[in-house]
């Protein structure tokens, strides 16, 4: 860490700042009160010529500390790499390898005065004095931010292996292990059944993948399988299961155990669990009579039937698919859609699993292409067919399929005497709603194939087992609670077959989703999960068909690639990629709360002996949750800590009360809120002169003492943006946002107690589309605190 702190401050006149403020008194506040070594103005820093002058007098002047105002500090991350790294966007986020370029030791703050200051405020004489106002403090606060932080060196303790596991020997499995294998790096991949392929194995044919989607493709897993098996970069373990994962990105340790009982461990950088679905229990379904009788099938058990009958002759010398109680040639089918599925009664799936249409669509067209004569009947609710449009859905209504709109009520088995058909048997009623007709109907054939859905394959779900579990008691607390009522210390009852087996303190598995699906987010963060260097894909993730599956295990395998090439530099995965910081504690002022364990999202935190933190740098996604959670404010990063943002909020030129100017604190996180307000101002969307911004990692890291220090202050309120929370959460580090929520809740009562209203304070739950609604909150809560009135504070 360097000493001698030399602060440069550099003001752009481009994108119309020269017109709009008097950029020398603001290069004057930067030299007089942010204390800046060396002050200059320029007409495009970003240029050439405007990056060149900041490196000459960094080579030069031994400059330490740099402070850019100009844009938005989400703009011209690439120009600005070229300086240094700012540690919202690191070295290499802009263009691989910047790290090389830039000088040591060096970081970057930016005051952002054009879409922060002039880019949303009017164009006009009267607001020329306010809109100087908001640039003036925006230099101040990145001035005053300069000084509390550092450029972050990389994690000494960081992990080099490049090694990436994968889960699972089924499509998902076999197409990141590929793919993985196809960019140089070694794959270990892990079946727990003596062969690969997975349930894909065991079709006849697949959905198309290409156009003109008129048609089932031939299944071409025994072509990928062998691609497997001559690449050099692949080892495979059949039979083998993990019986235990721990360390992090770079370094994890895996136990590698085979069904002989031998156990081989492997180091690995990276994860990826791809570990597939299990076929829904169709015996829960007693009203379609399956396990009564043969003829009453799930799809997988369909591909079965017409694998024995692909190039064999069936009982009758035509080669059909055969019904299963007789052996007789199926003459009439019916697929009953949404068996089980998108449904509240108990045992069933509430959720749709998306590909079963298409899948009865595909096994519909098996009949007709063997025989265009065999009655086939498809009664659907709603039919989805994503992926290929509606063209396989009209390739099968040209090849003679029936799709009736109903739904099915019961299946019923009769026993047919010969006389009536001429063979012995059964035949299936199947009886439904119709729903055009709107009247009851029955459809009579000879198989009945029910389109049941997938259960994620995803193991423990950690948090019922840890609900579920006897009473265990945390050893230095007699209640086995943290100081916030969280449970601590409860051990993990395995009720199911574990897949990772993780060494963590918070389970063997990965989180689970409302569904039992593995912990991920479709909108912000697919693949990632709440444990870092963990990349989920496929049907454990969300029901997939086999396309959807190779598409999502080669984001998988992207992220894998990346996981592991930045733990090997010491930088941080998604969402902060790149980044260099990384957690440190002062041990001497550690109260043992456990607040910062218990609420890390990513199980980063562990405790020693002696009940004290241990933070897992590499495991670490520097969301800085663990620092608004510590009461005693002894956690930190070199670029971003309780300091950098506390000395921006102090450094805010504060009106008395009878100027009749209030100030209003936003604290917005950096991956919804502030992108919202960045856009707004691209689109001219004004919001009030009189609040101040400051960027914040995540929510969570929101420490209470910069709301404390700045009600003191004399701000008159404080928004907190963050994202979306809840089930259908959008928040980047998963419960930042919720927890800060949750802080915040219980400061009215402290609001109360200094007699001041509650207003003052609040939360507010923020997308990164709501680039119209976001100037409105804003406007909304100024005029709110016009008119309950300046903070009596103000001025002590």
């Amino acid at each position: 860490m360097t000493n001698k702190v030399k602060i440069a401050a550099y003001m752009c006149k481009g994108c119309g700042l020269g017109e709009r403020l008097d950029t020398e008194q603001l290069v004057n506040i930067a030299q007089s009160e942010g204390g800046a070594d060396i002050c200059k103005s320029h007409d495009y820093l970003c240029s050439s010529d405007g990056i060149a002058t900041i490196r000459n007098d960094i080579d030069s002047q031994g400059v330490t500390h740099v402070v850019i105002g100009a844009c938005s500090r989400r703009s011209k991350t690439e120009a600005f790499n070229f300086i240094a790294t700012d540690g919202m966007y690191a070295a290499g986020a802009g263009r691989a390898g910047a790290a090389d370029d830039v000088a040591e030791g060096v970081a970057v703050a930016r005051a952002n005065l054009r879409e922060g200051v002039i880019w949303s405020q009017p164009d006009s004489d009267d607001a020329r004095e306010l809109t100087q106002d908001m640039a003036d403090d925006y230099v101040r606060m990145a001035c005053a931010e300069a000084k509390f932080m550092q450029q972050p060196e990389a994690n000494p303790e960081r992990g080099v292996n490049k090694r990436v596991l994968v889960v699972g020997g089924g499509i998902s499995g076999i197409t990141a292990a590929l793919e993985i294998a196809k960019a140089n790096y070694e794959v270990l991949l892990v079946e727990k059944t003596a062969q690969l392929g997975g349930w894909t194995k065991t079709f006849h044919r697949r959905l198309p993948a290409r156009e003109p989607y008129a048609h089932p493709q031939d299944n071409d897993i025994n072509e990928l399988i062998n691609q497997i098996e001559v690449s050099t970069n692949i080892t495979v373990f059949l039979n083998a299961t993990l019986t235990k994962t721990s360390g992090a990105p770079g370094q994890f340790a895996v136990d590698i155990t085979t069904e002989s009982g031998a156990t081989a461990t492997e180091n690995v950088g990276a994860l990826v669990q791809a570990s597939g679905f299990t076929r829904y229990d169709a015996s829960q379904l007693p009203e379609f009579s399956y396990g009564k009788t043969a003829d009453v099938v799930d799809q997988i058990e369909l591909e079965a039937l017409a694998k024995s009958a692909n190039g064999a002759n069936g009982p009758n010398g035509d080669g059909g698919i055969a019904r299963p109680s007789d052996g007789k040639v199926v003459e009439s089918v019916v697929f009953v859609q949404c068996a089980g599925q998108r449904s509240d009664k108990p045992g069933h799936l509430p959720y749709c699993s998306g590909y079963c249409c298409n899948v009865s669509i595909k096994q519909a067209m098996y009949f007709k292409d063997q025989n265009p004569d065999i009655d086939t009947n498809v009664i659907y609710t709603d039919l989805r067919v994503p992926g290929n449009g509606e063209d396989f859905y009209r390739s099968a209504q040209l090849k003679g399929v029936v799709f009736t709109n109903g739904s099915v009520n019961k299946i019923e088995v009769n026993k047919i005497e010969v006389s009536k058909v001429g063979t012995e048997g059964n035949q299936l009623s199947v009886n439904f709603h119709d729903h055009i007709l709107d009247q009851d109907a029955i459809i009579h054939a000879d198989l009945v194939v029910l389109a049941t859905g997938q259960v994620p394959n995803s193991g423990v779900d950690i948090d019922a087992s840890i609900d579920n579990a006897a009473d265990d008691k945390a050893t230095n607390d007699k209640d086995g609670q943290s100081a916030d009522g969280v449970q601590v210390g409860a051990q993990v009852k395995v009720s199911v077959e574990s897949i990772l087996n993780l060494d963590y303190r918070q389970g063997p598995d990965l989180p689970h989703l409302k569904h039992g699906f593995s912990d991920s987010h479709f909108i912000c963060f697919p693949y990632e999960t709440r444990r870092t260097g963990i990349y989920a894909c496929g049907p454990v993730r969300r029901p997939m068909d086999i396309q959807q599956s190779i598409e999502d295990a080669t984001g998988a395998a992207m992220k894998a690639i990346q996981a592991v090439e930045g733990a090997s530099m010491g930088r941080a995965a998604h969402p902060r990629s790149g980044d260099l910081s990384y957690p440190s504690f002062r041990k001497e002022g550690c109260t043992q709360c456990k607040r910062c364990t218990v609420e890390c999202p990513f199980g980063a935190i562990d405790e020693d002996e002696n009940h004290y933190p241990v933070f897992n740098e590499s495991r670490c996604r520097r969301c800085g949750t663990c620092m608004g959670a510590c009461p005693v404010r002894v956690i930190s990063f070199e670029n971003y800590s309780v300091d950098t943002v506390g000395q921006q909020i102090k450094a805010i030129d504060m009106p008395d009360e009878f100027d009749e100017k209030p100030r209003i604190l936003i604290l917005a996180c950096e991956n919804d809120a502030y992108p919202a307000l960045d856009m707004a101002a691209h689109n001219c969307i004004e919001y009030n002169a009189f609040v101040r911004i400051v960027p914040v990692r995540c929510l969570g890291s929101v420490n209470l003492i910069w709301v404390t220090d700045a009600i003191n202050a004399g701000f008159d309120g404080i928004m907190m943006m963050g994202c979306k929370k809840g089930e259908d959460y959008q928040c980047h580090f998963v419960s930042g946002s919720e927890l800060a929520h949750e802080r915040m809740s219980k400061i009215d009562d402290t609001l109360s107690q200094l007699q001041l209203e509650p207003e003052r304070v609040r939360t507010y739950e923020v997308e990164i589309t709501d680039i119209e609604r976001v100037p409105k909150l804003i406007n909304d809560y100024a005029a709110k605190i016009d008119e309950i009135g300046m903070n009596p504070f103000k001025g002590f």
